[in-house]
């Protein structure tokens, strides 16, 4: 990060999809892109 602090991948990876339902249409199109299996098969709540 800008500010030196260091974040593990798989930890943020983690992070994203416990918080996938919370996460744009946008944001789970992108990592769906990135081959995150996931983020496809993620329904946003109504």
């Amino acid at each position: 990060m800008e500010d030196g602090t260091e974040v593990r991948l798989e930890v943020w990876i983690m992070n994203q999809k416990g918080r996938r339902t919370k996460l744009t249409t946008d944001k789970l199109a992108a990592l769906a892109e990135l081959g995150m299996e996931w983020a496809a098969h993620t329904t946003q709540p109504v």
